[in-house]
């Protein structure tokens, strides 16, 4: 598709694949058992403190299932009951998934001017370490470290490879955001869960972890809570035992179950628990978590805020529309959308190169199809734009 002239576009939504030593590079030497790559079967596997998980079924990506394979099963669009591995078609990585200049002639040939750009193996660490948070730290630097190497977190203006922030130890969390806003850092990556700290299960919204979120808001850089291997499992795990981990092995009470819970839950904490009312100006976005739990939220923020305003410091609504941004899939009914939270909330993003997502991104130029020009240009770059500060 033809990129029409002076739209600037920025993709909220892509993803880097890593090298296999992107985990244990820079990983201390008393940790350096807690990640190892290993063959089974003549496959390689991530094992966790000598646990083999199958979360990503192939953590090498290579080879990677082609972009955009998986789309007609996220469409519910699959009569024949194929499984997401009867639908990969393995190909084998493009230079520009794995380096940043090669993806810069990739955006180009995309008519992509910005975006963001999410590491991919990071998604299998903290689920399996969350009862050691002082692993759980290590690795997670450990990866900051080699995407600083490898990336950058600000690549020529352009590419703004995000690190990832864990809070199981609110000082080291700070100290790890300080070390990635060194580096350039202008946004930074938040699994949407409770954080498992050595006290247990937490609240992120808990005035314990307000000394992150302040120096988060005094730095403004944005705090992407992007879907990731979903805490929801252990509930479902109590209806339905698990037959593996991994990630693209679901079943039809799992889908209907879990969709998408995390991040509703998460922002609800956010907001309930106080913490985007006493830091107004963070900016907290949600990518890869579609949008079909912002209705049921709102609906259930404005319901809870009748019954009891006295637990909110003002308008639990109002505040999801001031500080939260949302990327939806493709699929998604944008008209509703933006009826709910204002164009000015709603952020473009192709989730390229995943099996699930849109091969050619300014394809989704065709889901905005009836809406005014000002509404498209804000979607498919300007509010991402403004969100980092950057000029339009």
């Amino acid at each position: 598709m033809r990129k029409p002239a002076d739209l600037l576009v920025f993709d909220a939504d892509n993803h880097l694949y890593e090298t296999p030593d992107s985990l244990t590079r820079y990983l201390p030497r008393e940790h350096r058992k807690a990640i190892e790559y290993v063959q089974v079967r003549g496959r390689t596997k991530v094992a966790v403190r000598g646990t083999i998980t199958d979360y990503i079924p192939n953590p090498t990506f290579d080879p990677v299932a082609a972009p955009g394979c998986h789309a007609r099963f996220y469409q519910g669009d699959n009569p024949r009951g194929l499984t997401r591995r009867d639908m990969s078609v393995p190909v084998s990585p493009l230079p520009g998934w794995r380096e940043p200049e090669p993806r810069l002639a990739l955006m180009d040939e995309q008519g992509l001017d910005r975006a963001f750009m999410y590491p991919s193996v990071a998604n299998l660490v903290e689920k399996r370490t969350q009862d050691d948070p002082e692993l759980t730290h290590a690795v997670m630097h450990a990866l900051n470290e080699w995407m600083a190497e490898v990336w950058s977190f600000d690549y020529r203006g352009r590419i703004f490879p995000t690190p990832v922030i864990t809070l199981p130890i609110v000082e080291r969390a700070i100290e790890e955001l300080d070390w990635v806003l060194e580096r350039g850092a202008r946004a930074v990556i938040m699994r949407p869960a409770p954080a498992v700290t050595l006290r247990g299960s937490r609240s992120i919204g808990l005035p314990e972890f307000d000394p992150f979120w302040a120096r988060a808001q005094e730095a403004g850089v944005v705090v992407v809570l992007h879907g990731t291997d979903s805490v929801v499992t252990e509930y479902v795990d109590l209806w339905e035992p698990p037959r593996t981990d991994n990630a693209y092995a679901g079943s039809a009470f799992r889908e209907v179950v879990s969709a998408h819970r995390d991040v509703s839950d998460c922002i609800a904490s956010l907001i309930c628990h106080g913490t985007l009312s006493r830091f107004p100006r963070l900016k907290i976005a949600s990518v890869e978590n579609g949008a079909d739990w912002v209705a049921p939220l709102l609906r259930g923020l404005k319901l809870v805020h009748g019954r009891i305003p006295q637990d909110f410091a003002e308008d639990p609504v109002e505040v999801f529309r001031r500080n939260v941004w949302v990327s939806p899939f493709w699929e998604t009914d944008i008209v509703e959308l933006i009826g709910l939270i204002g164009a000015g909330q709603v952020l473009f993003g192709s989730d390229y190169p995943h099996p699930e997502c849109i091969p050619e991104p300014l394809s989704y130029l065709d889901e905005l199809a009836g809406l005014d020009d000002a509404t498209v240009r804000q979607i498919m770059g300007g509010n991402a734009s403004r969100m980092l500060g950057l000029r339009e």
